[in-house]
């Protein structure tokens, strides 16, 4: 416990000796990081690659970031990364482990955590192992701005309960016809419980600005319409060859091509989470031990 509290100020006190933003001030003075979930209703729409950029982007603007890993049985962050995690969240949960044993060096600064099958085990904890686990990972808290969840796709219970715990959601869709109607399926679930879940909706791989606006506006259309939730605009990404590329480079695009059109895209949706945070009257986040409270309260009712 020495060591692991030894390093949790070492990485406290490098990041008060350097230069902030005011907004990565603001989350720090507070020790409330601000929990952004990355989903899609369906597989193959790039959601690990926006979420690896994203954080990528969001470091390289000063910001201290933290993926989690929450894609259960199909990790895919280590592999993007290139890197074999030593220990997974399911180590801190049956094995004894810290969070910073389980918390890895990713690329760009940035750090991730493997999820492995622990938040599956989550669920089932008691309430002394669970308050145990809760107080490892509200050290985040400490260390990091921005924590970034990569969520398995669809609709299961555990996805669903990783986006409406989340201080905001990234939605990922493509304009194919079934990513649209998958996304809008995952919508109408969020609708049923909570209306005013902030989500942001990213076009990805679209072939042109305006198809990226006409399918953003036809879908955010529909949901106000027939859901009554309203949907925010991240974005859009174009289809890029290169971004395949990065993948089997195992590196991050914006690391790999960081002139490309592609990276100046990137840089301008983290831009656009920010200013999200700057334009909020008051931060609303509550940091990861409230993102863990309604995570696990969900599971409950």
């Amino acid at each position: 416990m020495i060591d692991q509290a030894d390093k949790l100020r070492q990485l406290v006190n490098n990041h008060n000796k350097t230069e902030k933003p005011q907004q990565s001030q603001n989350l720090a003075e507070q020790n409330r990081a601000k929990v952004i979930t990355v989903t899609s209703g369906k597989g193959g729409v790039g959601k690990t690659n926006v979420t690896v950029n994203l954080a990528v982007a969001l470091s390289q603007r000063g910001y201290r970031v933290v993926i989690i890993d929450a894609d259960l049985g199909l990790s895919n962050i280590d592999v993007v990364f290139g890197i074999v995690p030593k220990y997974t969240m399911l180590d801190c949960i049956k094995n004894d482990k810290g969070l910073l044993d389980i918390l890895c060096d990713g690329p760009g600064n940035i750090k991730f955590i493997s999820g492995g099958s622990g938040v599956q085990e989550l669920i089932n904890l008691d309430k002394s192992s669970l308050e145990l686990f809760m107080a490892n990972m509200s050290l985040l808290d400490h260390i990091a701005d921005y924590i970034l969840i990569d969520t398995g796709a669809g609709l299961s219970d555990t996805v669903m309960n990783f986006v409406m715990s989340a201080d905001e959601v990234v939605l990922v869709v493509t304009p194919e016809p079934t990513s649209i109607t998958d996304a809008y399926a995952l919508v109408k679930t969020v609708s049923k419980v909570k209306k005013d879940c902030r989500i942001n909706v990213l076009i990805n791989r679209a072939e042109s600005e305006q198809e990226a606006k006409n399918v953003y506006n036809n879908f955010t259309m529909v949901s106000e319409k027939f859901l009554g939730i309203k949907l925010q605009s991240l974005g859009y990404l174009p289809f890029d060859q290169m971004l395949i590329k990065s993948v089997k480079l195992q590196k991050p695009y914006l690391l790999v091509y960081p002139k490309n059109n592609t990276s100046r895209l990137f840089f301008e949706l983290a831009d656009a989470l920010i200013k999200n945070d700057i334009n909020q009257q008051k931060n609303t986040q509550s940091g990861i031990k409230g993102f863990l409270n309604r995570f696990v309260g969900l599971f409950t009712h």
